[in-house]
Protein backbone atom coordinates (compact mmCIF):
# COMPACT_ATOMS: atom_id res chain seq x y z
CA UNK A 1 0.00 0.00 0.00
CA UNK A 2 2.76 2.42 0.86
CA UNK A 3 4.30 2.52 -2.62
CA UNK A 4 1.01 2.41 -4.22
CA UNK A 5 0.33 5.34 -2.40
CA UNK A 6 3.44 7.38 -2.82
CA UNK A 7 2.93 6.70 -7.08
CA UNK A 8 -0.63 8.72 -6.36
CA UNK A 9 0.62 11.35 -4.02
CA UNK A 10 3.33 12.33 -6.53
CA UNK A 11 0.99 12.84 -9.44
CA UNK A 12 -2.30 14.10 -7.09
CA UNK A 13 -1.80 17.89 -8.91
CA UNK A 14 -1.76 16.96 -12.00
CA UNK A 15 -4.16 14.55 -11.93
CA UNK A 16 -6.72 17.04 -10.87
CA UNK A 17 -6.15 19.12 -13.35
CA UNK A 18 -6.62 16.40 -15.93
CA UNK A 19 -9.38 16.39 -18.01
CA UNK A 20 -12.24 13.63 -17.98
CA UNK A 21 -11.21 11.91 -21.32
CA UNK A 22 -14.69 10.74 -22.38
CA UNK A 23 -16.69 13.37 -20.55
CA UNK A 24 -19.85 11.76 -21.97
CA UNK A 25 -19.57 8.65 -20.97
CA UNK A 26 -18.57 10.04 -17.62
CA UNK A 27 -21.90 11.55 -17.00
CA UNK A 28 -23.97 8.75 -18.15
CA UNK A 29 -22.43 6.48 -15.79
CA UNK A 30 -22.76 9.16 -13.27
CA UNK A 31 -26.32 9.72 -13.75
CA UNK A 32 -26.94 5.55 -13.86
CA UNK A 33 -25.37 5.41 -10.58
CA UNK A 34 -27.58 8.35 -8.92
CA UNK A 35 -30.62 6.44 -10.05
CA UNK A 36 -29.90 4.06 -7.88
CA UNK A 37 -29.20 5.85 -4.58
CA UNK A 38 -32.11 6.95 -2.15
CA UNK A 39 -31.43 9.91 0.00
CA UNK A 40 -31.58 7.69 2.99
CA UNK A 41 -28.47 5.95 1.98
CA UNK A 42 -25.57 5.58 3.41
CA UNK A 43 -22.77 5.15 0.82
CA UNK A 44 -19.00 4.34 0.04
CA UNK A 45 -16.77 4.87 -2.40
CA UNK A 46 -13.48 3.05 -3.15
CA UNK A 47 -10.83 4.40 -4.86
CA UNK A 48 -12.07 8.14 -4.83
CA UNK A 49 -9.28 9.91 -6.02
CA UNK A 50 -9.97 13.23 -5.71
CA UNK A 51 -13.46 13.11 -4.68
CA UNK A 52 -15.07 14.35 -8.26
CA UNK A 53 -17.48 11.58 -8.01
CA UNK A 54 -18.23 11.49 -4.42
CA UNK A 55 -18.95 15.32 -4.34
CA UNK A 56 -21.64 15.06 -7.26
CA UNK A 57 -23.64 12.04 -5.72
CA UNK A 58 -22.96 13.35 -2.18
CA UNK A 59 -26.52 15.27 -2.60
CA UNK A 60 -28.37 11.99 -3.78
CA UNK A 61 -27.31 10.41 -0.06
CA UNK A 62 -28.22 10.89 3.70
CA UNK A 63 -24.33 9.58 3.99
CA UNK A 64 -20.90 9.37 1.77
CA UNK A 65 -17.85 8.25 3.10
CA UNK A 66 -15.31 7.96 0.21
CA UNK A 67 -11.45 6.69 0.30
CA UNK A 68 -8.13 6.62 -1.56
CA UNK A 69 -4.92 4.88 -0.56
CA UNK A 70 -3.02 8.28 -0.83
CA UNK A 71 -3.51 11.09 1.19
CA UNK A 72 -2.56 13.44 -1.73
CA UNK A 73 -5.48 12.74 -3.69
CA UNK A 74 -7.42 13.39 -0.35
CA UNK A 75 -5.94 16.79 0.41
CA UNK A 76 -6.94 17.56 -3.33
CA UNK A 77 -10.51 16.15 -2.62
CA UNK A 78 -10.91 18.14 0.79
CA UNK A 79 -10.26 21.28 -0.54
CA UNK A 80 -13.01 20.43 -3.18
CA UNK A 81 -15.51 19.23 -1.00
CA UNK A 82 -14.92 22.55 1.42
CA UNK A 83 -15.38 24.71 -2.17
CA UNK A 84 -18.61 22.42 -3.27
CA UNK A 85 -19.86 23.00 0.54
CA UNK A 86 -20.31 19.17 0.70
CA UNK A 87 -21.61 18.66 4.52
CA UNK A 88 -22.14 15.21 4.68
CA UNK A 89 -18.76 13.80 2.84
CA UNK A 90 -16.60 12.42 4.91
CA UNK A 91 -13.06 11.47 3.03
CA UNK A 92 -10.45 9.04 5.11
CA UNK A 93 -7.21 7.28 3.88
CA UNK A 94 -7.92 3.48 3.33
CA UNK A 95 -7.73 0.42 1.06
CA UNK A 96 -10.94 -2.11 0.56
CA UNK A 97 -9.79 -3.96 3.37
CA UNK A 98 -9.23 -1.08 5.69
CA UNK A 99 -12.46 0.93 4.96
CA UNK A 100 -15.22 1.69 8.00
CA UNK A 101 -17.11 -1.84 8.60
CA UNK A 102 -20.26 -0.53 7.18
CA UNK A 103 -23.05 -1.88 6.67
CA UNK A 104 -23.88 0.39 3.56
CA UNK A 105 -26.35 0.67 1.34
CA UNK A 106 -24.19 0.96 -1.57
CA UNK A 107 -20.55 -0.01 -2.49
CA UNK A 108 -18.89 1.79 -5.39
CA UNK A 109 -15.84 1.63 -6.91
CA UNK A 110 -14.97 3.72 -10.18
CA UNK A 111 -11.69 2.91 -12.02
CA UNK A 112 -9.76 1.18 -9.53
CA UNK A 113 -10.86 -2.71 -9.42
CA UNK A 114 -8.04 -3.06 -12.44
CA UNK A 115 -5.59 -1.15 -9.78
CA UNK A 116 -5.66 -3.78 -7.15
CA UNK A 117 -3.00 -6.56 -7.20
CA UNK A 118 -4.96 -8.84 -4.84
CA UNK A 119 -8.30 -8.37 -6.29
CA UNK A 120 -10.17 -11.26 -4.04
CA UNK A 121 -9.17 -9.67 -1.07
CA UNK A 122 -11.17 -6.23 -2.34
CA UNK A 123 -13.79 -8.23 -3.41
CA UNK A 124 -13.82 -9.93 -0.06
CA UNK A 125 -13.78 -6.93 1.67
CA UNK A 126 -16.28 -5.08 -0.28
CA UNK A 127 -19.19 -7.74 0.11
CA UNK A 128 -18.35 -7.77 3.65
CA UNK A 129 -18.73 -4.00 3.84
CA UNK A 130 -22.87 -4.03 1.60
CA UNK A 131 -25.47 -5.50 3.66
CA UNK A 132 -28.22 -7.57 2.06
CA UNK A 133 -30.31 -6.25 -0.79
CA UNK A 134 -27.70 -3.44 -0.85
CA UNK A 135 -25.62 -2.75 -4.05
CA UNK A 136 -22.13 -2.49 -5.42
CA UNK A 137 -21.81 0.08 -8.18
CA UNK A 138 -18.46 -0.51 -10.18
CA UNK A 139 -16.35 0.75 -13.53
CA UNK A 140 -13.57 -0.79 -14.47
CA UNK A 141 -11.66 -0.44 -17.80
CA UNK A 142 -11.12 -3.95 -19.29
CA UNK A 143 -7.96 -3.92 -20.93
CA UNK A 144 -7.64 -7.33 -21.51
CA UNK A 145 -10.12 -7.41 -24.26
CA UNK A 146 -9.32 -6.70 -27.91
CA UNK A 147 -8.17 -2.96 -28.32
CA UNK A 148 -8.24 -1.77 -31.88
CA UNK A 149 -7.18 1.96 -30.20
CA UNK A 150 -3.86 2.61 -31.18
CA UNK A 151 -3.12 4.80 -28.21
CA UNK A 152 -4.23 2.22 -25.30
CA UNK A 153 -2.10 -0.53 -27.28
CA UNK A 154 1.12 1.33 -27.60
CA UNK A 155 0.53 2.55 -23.85
CA UNK A 156 -0.01 -1.08 -22.87
CA UNK A 157 3.21 -1.50 -24.20
CA UNK A 158 5.16 0.93 -22.98
CA UNK A 159 3.64 -0.23 -19.31
CA UNK A 160 6.20 -2.41 -17.94
CA UNK A 161 8.77 -0.06 -18.83
CA UNK A 162 6.63 2.70 -17.27
CA UNK A 163 5.94 0.74 -14.10
CA UNK A 164 10.02 0.50 -13.59
CA UNK A 165 10.64 3.78 -13.93
CA UNK A 166 7.71 4.42 -11.64
CA UNK A 167 5.72 6.08 -14.16
CA UNK A 168 2.74 4.32 -14.10
CA UNK A 169 0.99 2.01 -11.40
CA UNK A 170 -0.04 -1.95 -11.34
CA UNK A 171 -2.55 -2.83 -13.98
CA UNK A 172 -4.32 -6.09 -14.20
CA UNK A 173 -5.53 -6.72 -17.78
CA UNK A 174 -8.74 -7.81 -16.83
CA UNK A 175 -11.35 -9.27 -19.77
CA UNK A 176 -15.63 -8.57 -18.93
CA UNK A 177 -16.12 -12.37 -18.37
CA UNK A 178 -13.14 -12.23 -15.78
CA UNK A 179 -14.46 -9.39 -14.24
CA UNK A 180 -18.46 -10.38 -14.04
CA UNK A 181 -17.29 -13.80 -12.62
CA UNK A 182 -15.39 -11.99 -9.60
CA UNK A 183 -18.18 -10.28 -9.21
CA UNK A 184 -20.62 -12.86 -9.28
CA UNK A 185 -18.20 -15.31 -6.91
CA UNK A 186 -17.78 -12.60 -4.15
CA UNK A 187 -21.86 -12.87 -3.75
CA UNK A 188 -23.67 -10.78 -6.61
CA UNK A 189 -25.96 -10.91 -8.99
CA UNK A 190 -25.16 -8.53 -11.97
CA UNK A 191 -28.56 -6.48 -12.45
CA UNK A 192 -27.04 -3.72 -14.74
CA UNK A 193 -24.29 -3.76 -17.68
CA UNK A 194 -22.27 -1.93 -20.51
CA UNK A 195 -19.15 -0.09 -22.18
CA UNK A 196 -18.76 3.05 -21.70
CA UNK A 197 -16.80 3.82 -23.46
CA UNK A 198 -16.90 0.99 -25.73
CA UNK A 199 -13.54 1.04 -26.77
CA UNK A 200 -11.43 0.16 -24.74
CA UNK A 201 -14.32 -1.35 -22.82
CA UNK A 202 -15.02 0.49 -19.39
CA UNK A 203 -17.41 -2.11 -18.01
CA UNK A 204 -19.87 -0.44 -15.86
CA UNK A 205 -21.58 -2.58 -13.18
CA UNK A 206 -24.78 -2.60 -11.00
CA UNK A 207 -24.80 -5.89 -8.75
CA UNK A 208 -27.01 -6.62 -5.83
CA UNK A 209 -25.86 -8.21 -2.80
CA UNK A 210 -27.82 -11.49 -2.73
Amino acid sequence: MQNIAKFWDGIAEKYAKSDIRDMQSYTYTLERTRSYLAHTDRALELGCGTAGTAIALADAVAEMVATDVSNGMLDVGRERAKTAQTSNLQLLQATAETAPDGPFDVVMAHNLLHLLPDPDSAYAAIAARVKPGGLFISKTPCLGEKITSLRVRLIKLALPLLQLLGKAPFVRFVTIAELEAAVTAAGFQIIESGNFPANPPSRYLVARKI
